[in-house]
């Protein structure tokens, strides 16, 4: 099998070519351009391609995939939102993704976040720098015996959930799906109950019709005061203008963002000056309050070789003609 291999990083590279030792019936040529309807004609000649969150998949990439044979869309991430299902289906293009690589790589990050937002972690390094030692500005409260609301239980969910009870703080959760591992130490309740008891919130939901925009005006209104914010799920979780209104209404401590709404835009691809001067997270880092980090929470060692494994093992059931749990179907 031929698979084209869209938006390559020098680690994605690296990965999947060490991985490859182990399946010996399947060749990757990389590019550096992502996976949209201008370069969509590249894959003529390739079985499959492979892509990432942020290309677009919608309905005139994958006419063009169509045309040029594709059969076989491999996504090396969870998410699959930005595919358009229906005329893969109709077009008999098989789906398959990575559905949890890492949970435990995403879940320290997002605590990562949000120790680093309460402790000011940032601040202090770079008064440090300036051989500013004072404690100005530096002051945290303690997660020891408060509460952790979790919004989305699964694998990722679920590890944020045993770390922060790691840290002896009662964990509170919100799912449609209750995660039976976690009851014994974790209490669901509605998501406004979740909104109004939490100390620190933290997503790890999928973005669908339901959970677009979750964090919105009306939603931070009902967070405690001085609650601390993390999100490194999907950044249309969060609707950014209703967050920086939030913050400018001093309602959070901390916000933590490791994914933001423009990143299907790929603003920090080009760095583009003028993008990021008008953007909306450039006028979120402009808060003192706020840490964003470049979508680097999946970023370790061993997520990436499970990407790679999982990747071409979906390659090759696909091959076989063997079902998978990681099929996506419309």
């Amino acid at each position: 099998m031929k698979i084209l291999f869209f938006d390559t990083k020098n680690y994605d590279k690296e990965s999947f070519q060490n991985s490859l030792r182990e399946f010996s019936n399947i060749s990757i040529e990389y590019v550096k351009s992502d996976l949209d309807p201008r370069t969509a004609a590249l894959s003529e000649g390739f079985d499959a391609v492979c892509a990432f969150v942020n290309s677009d998949i919608g309905t005139a990439t994958l006419d063009i995939l169509h045309q040029k044979g594709i059969r076989l869309l491999l996504m090396r991430c969870a998410g699959f939102n930005n595919v358009d299902l229906e005329t893969a289906k109709k077009y008999g293009i098989r789906v398959m993704r990575v559905p949890g690589y890492s949970p435990e790589a995403v879940a320290e990050h997002a605590m990562a976040l949000a120790l680093a937002s309460n402790r000011r972690l940032y601040k202090a390094y770079n008064k440090v720098r300036e051989n500013d030692f004072s404690l100005s500005g530096l002051m945290g409260f303690n997660f020891y015996q408060k509460t952790a609301g979790i919004i989305g239980t699964g694998k990722i969910g679920a590890a944020m959930c045993r770390i922060c009870r790691g840290f002896g703080m009662k964990v509170i959760a919100y799912d449609v799906y209750q995660n039976d591992s976690l009851k014994e130490f974790v209490e669901y309740v509605s998501l406004e109950q979740l909104l109004s008891d939490s100390d620190v919130i933290s997503l790890h939901c999928p973005l669908m019709d339901s959970t677009y925009h979750i964090i919105n005006l009306d939603t931070i209104q009902k967070m405690k005061d001085g609650v601390i914010l993390v999100n490194t799920s999907r950044g249309a979780l969060v609707k950014t203008d209703d967050l920086i209104e939030g913050i400018r209404m001093h309602k959070f401590a901390g916000v933590g963002l490791d994914v933001y709404e423009e990143e299907t835009e790929n603003v920090f691809e080009d760095r583009s000056e003028e993008i990021l001067e008008h953007s909306t997270t450039a006028r979120l880092l402009s808060f003192p309050n706020v840490m964003i980090t470049s979508h680097q929470g999946f970023f370790t060692r061993e997520a990436l070789e499970a990407i790679a494994t999982t990747t071409l093992q979906n390659a090759l059931d696909f091959m076989a003609g063997k079902p998978s749990a990681n099929d996506v179907d419309a």
